[in-house]
């Protein structure tokens, strides 16, 4: 378990931070500006489940602690060796199973769905705005450095997931927002 006694430590100061291997790079670097992506969705998550309850609640709490293993993932450029903590193909596995679930219960889409509807939605739609922000960063990474593949898949998996939950939130589409092209031409 991690203990944090001492929060500040000086050492960004000169702009640099460092990876989880102890290596400094500038804070601009595209891994610190992935993970650091990463860390915004997970709070737009957060703010999310201010909104949501039971099943919804549970799902994102499971995502919020999966998008920590992320960052742990993506803070390391090296393999790391079999016990660094790496995303896995079975969190992948378990929100396609949950897209599944959900989208089994929605109204099928007429149009595309504006961001809005509930409060719950509406968040999660910011929030799923935000994962696709992480995975553009991830790949752009991923160009220059090793990355778990898993990482993206799970980014990307997990932007179309909070799109379902969304629609789920609003009454299982009833109550979403649809668009309609041209409609104050």
């Amino acid at each position: 378990m991690v203990q944090l006694t001492r929060i500040y430590t000086r050492g960004g100061d000169q702009g640099r931070t460092s990876l989880g291997d102890g290596t400094r790079v500038a804070k601009h670097a595209l891994r610190v500006e992935a993970y650091g992506n990463v860390d915004e969705a997970n709070a737009t998550i957060g703010l999310a489940r201010l909104h949501a309850e039971g099943d919804h609640d549970a799902m994102l709490a499971r995502i919020q602690n999966d998008l920590f293993d992320l960052g742990a993932d993506l803070c390391r450029p090296d393999d790391g060796g079999a016990a660094r903590l790496r995303v896995s193909d079975a969190q992948v596995d378990r929100l396609e199973a949950e897209i599944d679930r959900l989208n089994a219960a929605l109204q099928p889409l007429q149009s595309f769905v504006l961001p809005g509807g509930s409060a719950l939605s509406a968040c999660l739609h910011l929030a799923r705005t935000v994962v696709r922000r992480a995975e553009r960063g991830v790949v752009a990474l991923a160009e220059q450095e090793a990355v778990n593949p898993a990482v993206v898949r799970y980014l990307n998996r997990l932007s179309d997931h909070l799109f379902v939950l969304a629609r789920a939130a609003n009454d299982d589409g009833a109550g979403d927002v649809l668009w309609v092209p041209g409609a104050n031409r």
